[in-house]
């Protein structure tokens, strides 16, 4: 039961096809054509050239999103402290009811 059974590979049944033959091929050169001089490949996009003044704007931009974005984090994470301690005040009450009965 808990020795590992290995499969057997089974065998074809039925009609097997042969493999099919390939047959050699000549190879012909092709005449060759003297080709034009290469020419340097033109950029595709210009180079982004950054002034300060951009660079300052970008660093500004960087700076305000990371604090929005934590001080989103902050507010989730104190309303989610919030909302457990005021469970756990009224579990506190609500046993205090029960067994004063």
């Amino acid at each position: 039961m808990f020795q590992p059974k290995i499969p057997t590979m089974p065998q074809p049944t039925g009609l097997v096809a042969p493999p099919a033959a390939v047959e050699p091929t000549t190879v012909t050169l092709a005449t060759q054509t003297s080709s034009p001089a290469p020419v340097a490949p033109s950029p595709s996009r210009p180079a982004v050239q950054l002034s300060p003044g951009t660079v300052l704007a970008l660093v500004g931009g960087g700076t305000a999103v990371v604090l929005v974005v934590g001080a989103v984090l902050v507010s989730m994470l104190l309303a989610v402290t919030v909302t457990a301690a005021s469970i756990a005040v009224c579990a506190v009450v609500v046993r205090s009811l029960l067994t004063r009965r």
